[in-house]
């Protein structure tokens, strides 16, 4: 009976509070109405500011015999003084003068000046007092008429921007060396210089409820899936959270597996790395204030390629890109198989080199196990403060440290000399391929103790579970490990080695379901004796 009346009464409390709600709402609006008095408008919009410093009201008068008052709200810093001095201030202090004093001005004020006084690119109007703080937060000016019940947002943006420089995490030998930057537009400007084509599409949104952050989607119209772009429109639409301040933000609310260590969308600074994935039907997302762009689908293979792969002839690259494989494979099971090795499985060493190693070793307090966990560890320290500190005292402090640290933990006993080059091996290995850093690191871990305990068994049952893992992934419903899971030989020729470039006719495939040609004939370079063949 008391369980009753508590659901009872929580029932009529909740509809109760609900009317209350839908008319404070319904209050709200009547109140985000712009009213026709200027003193009104200017008051409310002062009182949702809070009365910060930075909000510069400027009231002035225009017209024959100045008859009309109005005010300029706009954010000092985030605005163009220069172009609100020029374009707008004065040709309507003075150049409305000239207007004929029977001209009935007050009536239709709002639409003369946007379309005959303002030498902007960009007006846009505003009914409420939320389009019009929107405005004048981004950036924009908005002008505000006494006796009209809207206003004008006028594109003013005058923000400090930096210049476009080089990538500092991606550094090329041969190619583009401009770099995204924080400015959303600047930005979407670089891949408009790539992709020069009408098809190129953006669609702007905002995301965070406190911080309003522009969101761009960038995509082929026609070259990428539809189903693909439309997934990626509800997956940001469905991001709920007040702030959005930079990229990795919205990569951790739309990746299809959270959980997972391998990243399932791709992030670049360069510009041409992502023109060349959005032509092979990828979608692109670009937020405002960081110079990381977000690429999906994304793929494996996508972390051992790089944009230098198709700038310089095949063969070489080829061999550069089967050496990172290598490398990764290093940097993961390095310390794995070294422990396991000389656990476990001494007879596989050969007799001389097991009497070295275990010289080597003689004296050392602590087991193989022990030994990696502490160089590993102290690696780490060293990278991560290497990267932290300024960049030239962090260059020297990870060489100098590194050498300083393992010469004197040989000297002392603790570490014996075969780790320190197993350690020292699978450190260098892991800058080969950066974007798989995080990654292989928790990897090598996880294999790391597989081995202490199982031994070569360990590490088996580690790559194996490692492999259905990936194999079980998809990235916006293309398979993680395309094309080799599900087998695509067409796609083959851009996976462990680079093919020349006029024999990768077709798209990825899952990418593009429309345009999955890049070329309808494969034609070998002019002066190749064979001539073209269909």
């Amino acid at each position: 009976m008391f369980r009753f009346i508590v659901k009872k009464a929580a029932f009529w409390l909740s509809k109760s509070q609900i009317k209350d709600n839908k008319k404070e709402k319904d209050q709200n609006e009547l109140q985000r109405k712009l009213s026709k008095n200027l003193k009104d408008n200017i008051a409310a919009i002062k009182t949702i500011m809070g009365g910060s410093s930075d909000v510069v009201v400027r009231e002035f008068c225009f017209g024959p015999n100045q008859c009309i008052s109005a005010a300029l709200i706009f954010i000092d810093g985030l605005s163009d003084t220069k172009i609100i001095n020029e374009s707008i201030i004065e040709p309507l202090m003075y150049k409305s003068v000239l207007v004929d004093e029977q001209y009935d001005f007050k009536d239709d004020s709002i639409k003369h000046i946007e379309t005959a006084m303002l030498s902007v690119s960009e007006v846009e109007r505003a009914d409420d007092l939320n389009d019009a703080i929107d405005g004048f937060l981004y950036g924009d000016v908005l002008l505000m008429i006494d006796g009209a019940n809207r206003g004008l947002i006028i594109n003013c943006k005058g923000w400090d921007k930096r210049n476009i420089g080089e990538p500092s995490g991606e550094t090329v030998v041969r190619g583009p060396r401009e770099s995204f930057t924080e400015n959303l537009r600047t930005s979407t400007s670089l891949l408009r210089r790539k992709i020069k084509n009408p098809s190129l599409m953006m669609e702007s949104m905002k995301l965070g409820k406190k911080t309003g952050t522009d969101v761009c989607i960038v995509y082929i119209k026609g070259l990428a899936n539809p189903e693909l772009i439309q997934e990626v429109k509800e997956r940001l639409a469905a991001i709920n959270i007040d702030s959005i301040l930079e990229s990795g933000y919205i990569e951790q609310y739309i990746e299809d597996s959270p959980s997972s260590i391998f990243a399932t969308i791709g992030n670049t600074e360069k510009p041409d790395v992502v023109a060349a994935k959005i032509l092979e039907g990828r979608v692109a997302i670009i937020v405002d204030g960081t110079p990381f762009v977000l690429t999906a689908p994304y793929l494996f293979i996508e972390g051992f390629q790089t944009a230098e792969d198709y700038y310089f002839r095949p063969y070489y690259m080829s061999l550069l890109r089967i050496t990172r494989y290598i490398a990764y494979a290093i940097t993961v099971m390095a310390p794995a198989i070294y422990v396991a090795v000389t656990t476990f499985h001494r007879e596989l060493i050969p007799t001389d080199l097991l009497y070295t190693m275990a010289k080597a070793r003689e004296g050392i307090p602590f087991s193989a196990f022990a030994e990696s966990v502490i160089m590993l560890l102290t690696f780490e320290i060293l990278r991560e403060a290497g990267i932290r500190l300024p960049r030239p005292v962090g260059q020297a402090l990870s060489i100098v440290g590194a050498l300083v640290i393992g010469q004197a933990a040989v000297s002392a006993g603790l570490i014996g000399t075969p780790m320190v080059i197993v350690i020292s091996i699978t450190a260098v290995s892991v800058f080969v391929i950066p974007s798989q850093a995080d990654s292989a690191a928790i990897l090598r871990l996880i294999l790391l103790v597989l081995a202490a305990t199982l031994g070569g068994f360990g590490i088996t049952i580690g790559l194996l579970g490692t492999l259905v893992h990936l194999a079980s992934l998809e990235s916006f419903g293309v398979p993680y490990l395309s094309p080799l899971v599900p087998f695509e030989s067409a796609d083959l020729k851009d996976t462990l080695i680079r093919a020349p470039l006029w024999l990768m006719t077709g798209r990825p495939k899952g990418m593009s379901r429309n345009d999955k040609k890049r070329r309808e004939y494969l034609v070998p370079p002019a002066g190749n004796s064979h001539g073209g063949d269909k």
